[in-house]
């Protein structure tokens, strides 16, 4: 099983064959013999960044053992049109079996490293950090997560869990952003951090005087956000400093040469593109079993 995931991974590919295919791949049963071999080519229809093969794999051993899946080209490979990043061979009725789950995961986890790859190249030289946030699709996380990371980009927290951000509607319901930090340095053990989310200059004062560990500049025009730098970086040069809301491939350099330390992106997997990818049978055969 693919090792990021462990057995968590196995668990979701079951349920997602649960759906896909319940009690059976009725068109297969009825048309293919039971005996039928095939070598399924799997290639792009565009270019992009590969991203997923070990998931496709653990999918088509998850469908059937004894199906042999090959990679043709690297994890996070940039790929062209008509690119063959992958073989399967077996059973055609396993093949066919899993090949929708296979393609509609990879085809996915392919279009978040493609646009993560084009938002880190727009960055490459500049000393800023790419990074997701929890705008991922119910049940997918890891994998998109994983997905970014494979396109060039790096994790924010993974959940509520793992890490303090207080936002605009915990600021309202806590009574303003020092009590809210207090109540939560009061709360956490010392090795978490606590970041702020802040949208003007003020409220960037108060996260200041409370201590923030990381501010976060959220939807600010890039004049408003150079000057929020300069004053976080002349009061606590050691806070570090998030860009966040409405960032595009247009306006990620401009946000960059504000001088924060981090860009947050909701786009590189809320509404992502599928890469467009596809499985051909050919090298069919009969099994003289």
């Amino acid at each position: 099983m693919f090792e990021p995931f462990g057995k968590d991974l196995a668990a979701s590919i079951r349920l997602w064959l649960e759906e896909d295919v319940g009690a059976g791949d009725i068109t297969s049963m009825a048309t293919i013999p039971a005996g039928s071999e095939s070598r399924g080519i799997i290639h792009v229809k565009e270019d992009g960044v590969i991203c997923g093969l070990p998931v496709a794999a653990a999918v088509f051993a998850e469908v059937d053992p004894s199906l042999a899946f090959t990679p043709r080209c690297g994890e996070g490979a940039r790929v062209s049109r008509g690119d063959v990043v992958a073989e399967v061979y077996g059973s055609t009725r396993s093949i066919l079996r899993g090949e929708r789950l296979a393609l509609n995961l990879l085809q996915r986890m392919s279009g978040i490293a493609t646009r993560t790859r084009a938002f880190a190249d727009a960055l490459e030289g500049a000393p800023v950090r790419l990074v997701d946030t929890r705008k991922t699709t119910p049940g997918h996380r890891m994998l998109e997560k994983y997905a970014v990371r494979v396109g060039g980009g790096h994790n924010h927290r993974y959940g509520l869990y793992d890490a303090v951000l207080i936002k605009d509607n915990h600021i309202k319901a806590s009574g303003g952003i020092a009590k809210a930090v207090a109540a939560a340095r009061e709360f956490i053990p010392h090795t978490m951090k606590i970041e702020v989310e802040t949208e003007s200059l003020a409220q960037v004062e108060e996260a200041l005087e409370a201590g923030a560990d990381i501010i976060m500049l959220d939807n600010m025009e890039t004049g408003l956000m150079a000057e929020a730098v300069r004053l976080i970086k002349a009061r606590s040069p050691r806070t570090i400093v998030e860009a966040s809301g409405g960032v595009t491939l247009e306006t990620v350099g401009q946000i960059a040469r504000t001088g924060v330390d981090v860009i947050s992106v909701g786009s590189l997997t809320h509404s992502i593109r599928a890469l467009d990818i596809s499985l051909d049978l050919n090298e069919r055969k009969e099994s003289k079993g």
